[in-house]
């Protein structure tokens, strides 16, 4: 049996279900960064950054698909000159037909993403979301309509942005039913009589819409649908794949904040961290967030936990911890996520050994903390 080539797209639906692009923060740019969808993919590997000499080393080593957790294409480009750093990986890439692909805050987010593994690098027990979990912008639009019109009101919701899920669109699902209505003086319906009960057959749709393009879809509905008055419902949705920004859990063993700083340091193979705080101070619950955690501050200090374990803190988040008597740990950005490498290598290893897909996943050695201590 000839088995089918694993394409850029094919990889993607697998991260979509690792890290639903959705989960992602409105400011943030993840998914597919350069290349095509349609390219096949036998070697793919991992980068926290897509440095130039991240890229020089994939062309080297015929990779097909870059994987990073921080995005090439962060702010929008106003031109595309290869002389410069980005327009130089840009140029690499496609003249090497290396896509590029980024999994940012969403994999920050995700369930079993960079949050979680650095929880339980540090040991930490009974973690939940240190920021409230993400919703959807999506709802579910369910709509009742006549039986032989639903062909009409189905094409205008497509046409209007409904059904969209990951790369596929013109989603929904159709069940029938018995509709019943009686019309009241006023009212001018397209079936039935006024002072009857009315029974019609009736189709339900079901699909998905986003709250921005909710407003022109039911203007379009109240356009194809036959009803004076069309029946439908929306139910607002969350995203269960998602526990929010960071962490909190339990030590298993309280300690000193001098000796969880050593435990930290050596568990994360750090060449140095940076601690606020009383070195006495004893610690049982600890929050952390991987990347620049100082967005997080607020919800620290709500947390009840004694210790905050993230990247890019700063002087003033410092003095606030002093202040209410808890304390910080700086571990760096790098440190912070540089850890997703293992974590997303194992995964994307184990799914391609389940579907006997023969890609090949490996992690970039080259990248190293900007920052040095001397």
């Amino acid at each position: 049996m000839v088995k089918m080539p694993v394409t850029v797209n094919d990889i993607i639906a697998i991260m979509e279900l690792i890290a639903p692009s959705n989960l992602a923060e409105s400011w943030d740019s993840v998914g597919l960064q350069v290349g095509d969808g349609c390219w096949n993919v036998d070697r793919i590997r991992i980068a926290l950054d897509p440095l130039p000499e991240v890229l020089e080393q994939a062309c080297h080593d015929d990779i097909d698909l870059l994987i990073t957790h921080h995005p090439l294409l962060f702010r929008p480009l106003k031109n595309l000159n290869v002389s410069t750093p980005v327009g130089k990986i840009i140029r690499m890439a496609l003249e090497n037909k290396i896509a590029v692909f980024s999994a940012h805050t969403n994999l920050d987010s995700a369930k079993g993403g960079v949050n979680d593994f650095l929880s339980e690098k540090l040991g930490l027990q009974n973690t939940k979301g240190l920021q409230e979990s993400k919703k959807d912008d999506q709802c579910k639009l369910v709509i009742f309509v006549p039986k032989q019109h639903q062909r009409e009101v189905l094409t205008s919701l497509f046409a209007s942005g409904a059904g969209q899920i990951g790369n596929y669109d013109c989603c929904s699902f159709r069940s029938t039913g018995t509709g019943t209505f009686m019309p009241r003086k006023g009212a001018k319906p397209f079936l039935g009589k006024l002072d009857e009960l009315n029974e019609v057959d009736e189709t339900r749709i079901e699909t998905l819409v986003t709250q921005k393009d909710l407003p022109q879809i039911l203007e379009s509905i109240k356009k194809s649908h036959p009803y004076e008055t069309p029946a439908y419902d929306i139910y607002p949705l969350v995203t269960p794949e998602s526990m929010g920004l960071g962490r909190v859990g339990d030590l298993e063993t309280p300690m000193a904040l001098k000796d969880f700083a050593r435990y930290v340091k050596n568990i994360l193979s750090l060449p140095y961290l940076k601690i606020a705080g009383d070195p006495e101070l004893k610690v049982e619950k600890v929050a952390v967030c991987s990347g620049s955690g100082s967005g997080l501050m607020k919800l620290f200090f709500a947390s009840k936990a004694q210790c905050y374990v993230s990247g890019d803190l700063h002087y003033h988040d410092a003095r606030d911890t002093e202040a209410f008597n808890l304390s910080l740990l700086d571990i760096g950005h790098f440190a912070s996520e540089h850890i997703m490498l293992q974590m997303l290598v194992q995964r994307l290893r184990l799914v391609m050994e389940e579907k006997n897909l023969g890609v090949s996943v490996d992690a970039c050695g080259l990248e190293k903390d900007p920052f040095r201590i001397i």
